[in-house]
């Protein structure tokens, strides 16, 4: 007799088998409850992949943020420069004499022009020190900013310093390497500032109702203008792949010059055959190509991270970004290479030997608690404010509403589940942000992957918290990332962001150029404000035509309405007497009129209901009539006229519900006043 075999399950059922246990103990727990999984019909392990999903494709910001941010100098100042060789071939220790080749030899201190092109090894140290201290500090911000979310308003969104208002911080508050309005540390106090009066405008609510005071052309393509600008920076050398080069006849022009083939530029004064740099003046950074333009090897290898990153996006693969921006960064840790981020120089061994600790857990130094309050009293300091709050008010705001719609979370309102602790999350994110040392943190549209795979509650935001945990450990990985590989996420990321010009009614003129004038203005003039402040100016212009015309109208119809209600009065006084009848408005119900009669005199006052036929008002019978007909208990408008009056000294007014005034029409020679209220 032959044994039955027993039936083996194949491995893909027994794992399937387990990860339904799974989900259903989660969803069974406290901690599914809480998350509400069955309510919203999902699981623990679509949320964990979903969460995997959104910071695959906004992981990119780590490094993006802190070399955008780099730019502005950070903490880094003149101090931070050391004295220099007047040969900088030669050492400090040696600088005495003459040299070799019979020029004098002197120690050079220092200046404001320590901090530009060729930079002085000691800025640019400090530089390297505050790239680490960003690297930490947006790890930090998006990590507490995700489990904020998470956990108080279970919304499967992730927050993270934000493109964008990054770079308005770096490239106009602060300006590149410090040459901007104000201080880093000004920066900082305007963003914590800016955080607090952001907390309180969500806690109480208004912050719909402020984003909806902007002019909606300017709120719609004020995202496209920022993503422009982020483009225009990802195709510059400083934070890109160097294709546009500085032009002294056209402003801009091709470049992808290799770097031994660009050169800086300063404005400087010849005195006496002593050339000096124009007060005010600075230098500025390698923009100008000398020759070889399109033979920049690291140039070709964006490209490269460009195609992968693109071919992702149409394919709709996650994790477009870092796909592009790990391979491009690979290439580059090869020494002795064209592309290489570790060049043969000082600064290049340094950062090489901190990238071969892979693993290290870097300490803040200098960014944390750098705010400073000395520029408070000037008045950038409070355009750079008011420019974050508006920013963070408008794309924050739009972030999150677009999001929970698209998650399908929304009512017919355009309210939706933990509404307020989501306003109350990424606001306090902003607070903690500015602490650290970074620009605002705001809700991420990259969350729209995890939405997209499955997410829908809170554990979504805490799974991409978990992987910001795990990349404080790979700052030395992080650090490496060289422009090259950045650029290409950041021209992407601008055509992602020009998805909202079609919201704009390019038919109606008085919409559409405001619109593009904040666009165009944005990129270039290398600010966000300058844009918002060329649109809306535009708007209200366009705009003020209509304006005036249309409150000169009302003006003109109030001021008729009165005249004729004062003639009205006047008129009505003429011909009221006592003992009449002072008809207040009338009303029908179902053909019925209907209303109230007010008995005035001997010192009191009563109110009356009197309703369809006769009714007892003030001790006697008060016919109330039909529309178009005399009422019972009267033959003619004259008894009703005569009823009413017949009451003495005293004097009786009628208030009626609705509108029948055809019945008193052509009573008010009877009746004696008329006073419609």
């Amino acid at each position: 007799m032959a044994t039955a075999l027993p039936e083996l399950s194949p491995p893909g059922g027994r794992w399937k088998r387990a990860l339904s246990r799974l989900n259903r103990g989660v969803a069974n727990s406290r901690v599914g409850r809480y998350f509400k999984l069955e309510e919203r019909r999902s699981s623990f392990t679509t949320e964990v992949r979903a969460g995997t999903a959104t910071f695959l494709t906004m992981a990119y910001i780590l490094a993006v943020n802190a070399s955008v941010l780099t730019d502005s100098g950070g903490p880094c100042s003149v101090a931070d420069c050391v004295p220099l060789c007047s040969v900088p071939t030669i050492p400090v220790s040696s600088c005495s004499g003459v040299s070799p080749n019979g020029t004098a030899l002197s120690v050079v201190q220092p200046d404001d022009s320590c901090k530009f092109a060729p930079v002085n090894p000691g800025y640019s140290a400090c530089l390297d020190r505050t790239r680490k201290d960003l690297i930490v500090a947006t790890v930090a911000s998006s990590l507490i900013g995700c489990f904020i979310m998470g956990t108080l308003a279970n919304l499967p969104l992730a927050l993270a310093p934000g493109m964008g208002t990054n770079a308005y911080f770096a490239y106009t508050v602060v300006g590149f390497h410090g040459s901007g309005s104000i201080s880093y540390g000004s920066a900082l106090a305007a963003v914590f500032m800016e955080g607090l009066l952001f907390l309180l405008i969500s806690a109480f609510g208004f912050r719909a109702k402020l984003a909806k005071l902007v002019p909606k052309p300017v709120r719609i393509s004020s995202a496209a203008g920022i993503g422009l600008f982020l483009a225009f920076i990802g195709l510059q050398n400083s934070q890109g792949v160097g294709l546009v080069a500085y032009s002294s006849s056209t402003l801009l022009t091709l470049g992808a010059c290799p770097r031994s083939s660009r050169a800086s530029l300063a404005p400087v004064l010849t005195v006496n055959g002593t050339v000096s740099l124009i007060p005010g003046g600075t230098v500025s950074g390698d923009i100008l190509c000398l020759g070889h333009r399109m033979e920049s090897p690291t140039f070709w290898l964006g490209v490269v991270g460009f195609v992968i990153i693109a071919y992702c996006l149409v394919r709709n693969i996650k994790g477009a970004m870092i796909y592009g921006i790990i391979f491009v960064t690979a290439v580059s840790w090869f020494r002795g290479t064209s592309v290489t981020a570790f060049p043969n120089t000082a600064s290049g061994d340094a950062a090489y030997a901190y990238f071969k600790k892979v693993v290290d857990v870097h300490k803040i130094e200098r960014t944390a608690g750098a705010l400073s309050f000395a520029h408070v009293g000037e008045g950038q300091f409070w355009v750079a404010l008011v420019t974050f709050l508006y920013v963070d008010i408008l794309d924050t705001t739009g972030t999150l509403y677009s999001m929970a719609r698209f998650a399908g979370f929304t009512d017919s309102n355009g309210d939706f589940p933990g509404q307020y602790f989501a306003f109350m999350s990424d606001a306090s994110s902003i607070v903690v942000g500015s602490l650290l040392g970074t620009a605002p943190v705001t809700t991420f549209i990259e969350s729209s992957t995890g939405i997209k795979e499955g997410g829908r509650t809170g554990l979504t935001a805490l799974t991409t918290a978990a992987y910001f945990m795990l990349a404080f450990f790979f700052t030395p990985l992080l650090a490496s990332i060289p422009a090259w590989a950045i650029g290409p996420p950041l021209i992407l990321v601008g055509v992602l962001m020009m998805r909202a010009v079609v919201e704009v009614d390019w038919d109606d003129m008085r919409e559409a150029i405001p619109a593009f004038i904040t666009m165009i203005v944005m990129p270039l003039t290398y600010s966000v404000a300058y844009g918002l402040i060329g649109g809306i100016g535009t708007y209200i212009v366009l705009h003020f035509w209509d304006w005036s015309h249309d409150a000169l109208r009302e003006l003109t119809a109030s001021v008729k309405a009165r005249q004729q209600n004062k003639n009205n009065k006047n008129n009505n006084n003429a011909e009221a007497g006592a003992g009449e009848v002072r008809l207040s408005g009338t009303g029908n119900i179902n053909g019925n009129v209907v209303g109230a009669i007010q008995e005035i005199g001997d010192g009191e006052q009563r109110d009356k209901n009197c309703s369809v036929g006769l009714s007892k008002c003030g001790g006697g019978a008060i016919p109330v009539v039909e529309e178009g007909k005399t009422g019972e208990g009267a033959t003619s408008m004259a008894d009703l006229g005569s009823a009413l009056g017949k009451r003495g000294d005293r004097v009786y007014r009628l208030f009626v519900i609705e509108s029948a005034s055809v019945v008193f029409a052509h009573s008010k020679n009877l009746l004696g006043h008329l006073n419609i209220d």
